[in-house]
């Protein structure tokens, strides 16, 4: 499993080998977007586990497994603009040296991105036109269309994952921080942008399914919760979680970040049998009580 260092990775491979599947953890933490963090997940791992950088290091170590999952990459739309290079050489370039070297299915992580501002009268669906709007979504739609090609392939396309372990350039983990210590909360634009924010939990779920899902190869499947909520609803919420009025502090948007996403989890629930199960109330409590045991300790 690569990304095994990464806010989802981690939780995967983890849930993988309590689920009793024999487990390779494959990752390069000096490479990830918060290097800090993910050395510390790397070095917290008990399982069998390998460094490798998936753009030049020998893959003979995926070789014989019956099913890579790949969750490793360089994320972010706003840390991608003026990292082309590196966008292409950790999503792409990997991508299709993992897709060489694995002898079984390959499960590949995407994103929402791919689809730009779709969504915007109605839930996006898979078969929906693809429109990326910045160098890491035209990064993922570029992974997409070689793993499409394997025979052996499933792409998911994840929705604004939170909770727990979440990287700190994200916003749920920035606006946590911020409102703990009482500082303004950093967001870009106006609020009004809308997610399909979805739990790492049921992420979870979704990505071990699709290891042993019958499913036709090449398939992209949305893999996100089917109620968009807005930036500024989010913050509210998480404010009477915390009993504070967040205070919030507004920068410019980011370029290429989409007006709003909004999931058509179907396909999932078809294939996958799988359904987004935890309520974004839910979920920021689970992700603010992580704030406030462990973060500290960690950060």
């Amino acid at each position: 499993m690569t990304g095994a260092a990464g806010f989802i990775g981690s939780r995967v491979v983890e849930a993988a080998a309590e689920a009793g599947h024999e487990v390779l953890a494959v990752d390069a933490p000096d490479r990830a977007l918060a290097p800090g963090a993910a050395r510390r997940t790397w070095d917290a791992l008990t399982l069998p586990k390998v460094e490798l950088d998936l753009a030049s290091a020998d893959l003979r170590p995926l070789t014989s497994a019956d099913v890579v999952v790949h969750l490793a990459g360089r994320p972010g739309i706003r840390s991608s603009w003026g990292a082309e290079d590196d966008i292409h050489r950790d999503n792409v370039v990997a991508t299709r040296r993992v897709l060489a070297a694995a002898g079984g299915r390959v499960v590949v992580a995407s994103s929402s991105s791919v689809y730009g501002s779709a969504g915007r009268d109605r839930p996006t669906r898979e078969d929906d036109p693809l429109a990326p709007a910045s160098p890491y979504a035209v990064s993922k739609v570029a992974a997409e269309r070689l793993a499409r090609r394997c025979p052996d392939t499933v792409v998911l396309r994840y929705f604004s994952v939170y909770g727990p372990g979440q990287r700190p350039d994200m916003a749920f983990h920035r606006f946590t921080e911020a409102a703990l210590a009482g500082r303004p909360l950093p967001v870009f634009g106006d609020g009004r942008k809308a997610r399909s924010f979805t739990h790492v939990d049921d992420v979870v779920a979704a990505t071990l399914a699709a290891v042993t899902a019958g499913v036709p190869g090449g398939t992209a499947i949305n893999v996100g919760h089917p109620e968009p909520v807005t930036v500024r609803t989010a913050i509210g919420l998480l404010g009477r979680i915390l009993d504070v009025r967040p205070d919030i502090e507004n920068a410019a948007p980011v370029a290429g970040d989409a007006d709003r996403t909004w999931a058509d989890p179907s396909l999932a629930r078809d294939l996958l049998g799988w359904t987004p199960r935890i309520a974004l109330a839910d979920g920021l409590a689970d992700q603010i009580a992580w704030h406030r045991e462990i973060a500290p300790a960690v950060l």
